[in-house]
């Protein structure tokens, strides 16, 4: 299966194939619709108009779920569209929260312990007995500082048998993640951050968009 939405993540219709039906579940050649994966949210996406309802990864490859009746066999010609504006949040959210967490571990080795990103706001989870909210000041500090830079996100395998990514920014960081990523810091945005205390010893930091449209491209 090829991944589309790691090779362009911007592409938001696709021409594809099936090549595999089980009742109600689909595989396709091709595909550009993500599934949930690394706290990151699937994608909301149809394929030939009609609703993907729900999707699931077996290794490599992902099963998309359709309304029974779908009527799609083998060999079928399909168009897969996504829900773009909402990828184009998530695609921002994920990289803002992923900058985040690098910038706690890094100063502050914390553990993480969880994680979320949907359309309207992301969440981290650390392992910590402190108010987390002391810490805002210099991470916004550190954070606008590489947004301003706009520096290039570069994305790749770490092993292409198993599929394993990460991504790159030169002389900051290099991490494990198979999300989707924008091209550049610059296309994230700047972001508000808010304090969350779920659980004994646990502080969540929540992350909001300042400007959630800013830079669309459809």
């Amino acid at each position: 299966m090829k991944k589309v939405f790691w090779e362009n993540p911007y592409a938001w219709q696709l021409n594809t194939v099936v090549v595999a039906v089980q009742d109600n579940s689909i595989v396709l050649e091709g595909t550009i619709a993500y599934s949930f994966a690394g706290g990151q949210e699937s994608d909301r996406a149809w394929i030939n108009g009609l609703s993907i309802l729900d999707s699931r990864r077996e290794g490599v490859i992902i099963f998309y779920t359709l309304d029974l009746g779908h009527g799609l066999l083998p060999g079928a010609e399909v168009v897969m569209t996504i829900d773009w504006p909402r990828r184009y949040r998530l695609m921002r959210l994920h990289f803002a929260a992923e900058l985040i967490l690098e910038l706690v571990t890094q100063k502050y080795a914390l553990e993480k312990v969880g994680a979320h990103i949907a359309e309207t706001k992301a969440r981290i989870d650390f392992l910590w007995t402190q108010n987390i909210k002391t810490l805002f000041d210099d991470l916004l500090a550190d954070y606008e500082t590489i947004i301003r830079a706009d520096r290039l996100i570069e994305t790749g395998f770490s092993n292409i048998e198993t599929q394993r990514r990460f991504w790159k920014i030169d002389g900051f960081a290099e991490v494990p993640c198979g999300g989707t990523h924008v091209r550049s810091t610059a296309e994230v945005g700047f972001v508000s951050l808010k304090r969350e205390h779920p659980g004994k010893s646990i502080e969540r930091i929540e992350i909001r968009l300042l400007d959630p449209a800013a830079g669309l491209i459809a």
